[in-house]
């Protein structure tokens, strides 16, 4: 695909090129909605809004920056899930860790044996967990270094914040995260636990 010329023809309108870019990215805006709201109904609506909202937008588009300016959208599209989610009534953690071998792939080994799976699975749940404790920005951020790999630079056009902002959300959010595993560490078998900075040289 040429992405300069789909851009172009979609900012004029054209929903075959907004489908193109759209059908490049859709996985990757899922598969972080889906880390960040722990929910694929969630997930799959928050993409919904935010594929609506670029084509609505796309002649907001600045140059050809389309995936960061995509995944913005998915990221604030988010935020408003999030926050719709804060008031109502808080969902059961089997639905917001619900066992998705497509969209929960932590630690995954393609061939466990079933007390390795067990194992896996707790510590998949308690990490999925520990992440939703996470002040919103933090989860988003956590989401998009940690799991997804995007770069600082990525994630602060991702987010616009500065990469002063997004260093300090990552550390405060891993330092919570590690302070959750810890808590939690008889759910973690020995080689997976955080290890202690302080005992390092």
């Amino acid at each position: 695909m040429d992405e300069k010329a789909a851009i172009a023809a979609a900012k004029q309108g054209d929903t075959r090129a907004f489908n193109s870019l759209v059908f490049e990215y859709q996985n990757l805006a899922y598969n972080i909605a889906y880390r960040i709201l722990a929910d694929s109904d969630a997930a799959a609506d928050a993409c919904q809004d935010a594929f609506l909202s670029a084509f609505k937008n796309m002649r907001c588009l600045r140059g050809a920056a389309f995936k960061p300016w995509l995944l913005r959208i998915v990221t604030n599209a988010c935020y408003d899930q999030l926050r719709r989610r804060k008031r109502r009534p808080a969902e059961s953690l089997d639905d917001m860790l619900e066992a998705d071998p497509d969209h929960n792939p932590l630690l995954r080994d393609p061939a466990p044996l079933p007390e390795q799976h067990a194992l896996r699975h707790e510590l998949e749940d308690t990490i999925m967990a520990g992440i939703r404790t996470l002040p919103d920005d933090q989860r988003v951020t956590l989401v998009l270094a940690d799991v997804q790999g995007f770069d600082y630079q990525e994630i602060a056009a991702i987010t616009s914040t500065s990469l002063g902002t997004v260093k300090s959300r990552l550390s405060r959010a891993r330092a919570k995260l590690r302070d959750y595993l810890v808590a939690h560490g008889e759910l973690i078998p020995a080689h997976h636990r955080p290890k202690d900075d302080t005992n390092m040289s």
